[in-house]
């Protein structure tokens, strides 16, 4: 691939390793799955040029770009594009619009490095335009259902055994409750809205129109779920999953308190890890205060306490089902239950995990 590029399709479905030009605050901001911030600018020197710019016009701000960066940064740079040029050589590179910074990059590399690599025409904006895009024209074109069911159920698990599940909590990096955050950040909006774009890109092009995605609210956490899409869901036909108490809040100790832990303790070391995962369990119960109110906050907290106290001194976690299974039948339940009753009329099937799985499998009419 030596021309420059504008299949931003081809781009998306190959994977093709891209090198991000922008400023690091715009590659904050949002930026393709994969991609890798290698800027022309740094945040400050990108700040001086746009003043310049402002005040004295673009002759003047492009001399100042290139004062800025030259001698021994500008070698440091071009060596950084180059060693991932010669590690991607399928690969391309790209700025906010496909104009002056990755065109300089693109020159400095010829002429400094020996290697023509290509540039996207049209850079992130237009990269970004064809996702969004993506998105409305499989809302528009394609069949949705959405997979309902009470907390604990297992939802997940379903979507990921299906070739045409969406798992927005996935690309959202947080499962979608007051107690969903992971140890890890989730991505910025922009990325996330982008990686739902890709994934729906991929499986439509192997040949999939139909697909199934989580019952969502708007908000995954600090992640939105697009307008769009969150639009069709409250119309969507809906398959509801259900399960037993007991496996409920068997997978919701998994879930929450074992895998969680351990995603804590990965990261920041067994004390360390330990003190910062009974915090966000906490806190987690602390966001529903309100809504739990006083009396039954204070009893869920006590128990929380003291399986956190017990996992830590022995590494049981036993303890934990009891505050579970109280949130579960006390607060979770009701909630879902009134959401079903409100939603009966679109429930066209409703079963066990085996059962929904068949279900879909089968493909009916929906």
């Amino acid at each position: 691939m030596r021309g420059d590029i504008d299949d931003y399709r081809a781009l998306f479905l190959r994977g093709v390793p891209m090198m991000d030009t922008r400023a690091p605050i715009e590659f904050g901001k949002g930026a393709f799955p994969g991609a890798v911030n290698l800027p022309l600018m740094t945040d400050i020197e990108r700040q001086k040029v746009g003043t310049c710019y402002k005040q004295q016009g673009q002759d003047a701000a492009i001399a100042l770009g290139h004062k800025l960066v030259s001698g021994r940064t500008k070698a440091e740079r071009i060596a950084a594009w180059a060693d991932f040029a010669r590690a991607h050589p399928d690969g391309c590179l790209y700025c906010f619009r496909g104009g002056l910074r990755s065109q300089i990059v693109q020159t400095w590399l010829k002429e400094e490095a020996g290697i023509a690599y290509p540039r996207v025409v049209g850079g992130y904006k237009a990269m970004r335009g064809f996702l969004l895009q993506t998105i409305e024209q499989a809302v528009a074109e394609c069949r949705f259902v959405v997979l309902g069911g009470m907390t604990g159920t297992g939802k997940t698990e379903v979507l990921q055994q299906l070739a045409n599940g969406l798992d927005l909590e996935a690309h959202a990096n947080h499962r979608g409750s007051s107690f969903g955050k992971h140890a890890t950040a989730q991505p910025a909006q922009i990325d996330f809205e982008n990686r739902v774009a890709v994934d729906i890109l991929k499986k439509r092009d192997a040949g999939l129109d139909r697909f199934v995605l989580e019952d969502e609210s708007h908000a995954i956490g600090s992640c939105s779920v697009p307008l769009s899409l969150y639009e069709g869901m409250q119309g969507y036909p809906i398959v509801w999953l259900e399960d037993t108490l007991e496996n409920r809040v068997e997978r919701i100790l998994r879930d929450y308190v074992i895998d969680l832990s351990a995603e804590f303790v990965q990261i920041h070391g067994q004390e360390q890890g330990g003190a910062q995962f009974g915090q966000r369990l906490r806190q987690s119960l602390d966001n529903i205060r309100r809504r739990l109110g006083g009396e039954r906050h204070q009893r869920l907290a006590a128990i929380m306490d003291a399986a956190l106290a017990e996992q830590a001194r022995s590494g049981e976690v036993r303890a934990h089902r009891a505050w579970i299974e109280e949130l579960l039948v006390e607060y979770y339940d009701p909630m879902y239950a009134y959401q079903r009753k409100a939603k009966g009329s679109r429930i066209v099937f409703a079963g066990d995990q085996r059962a929904v799985l068949d279900y879909f499998r089968a493909d009916p009419p929906a």
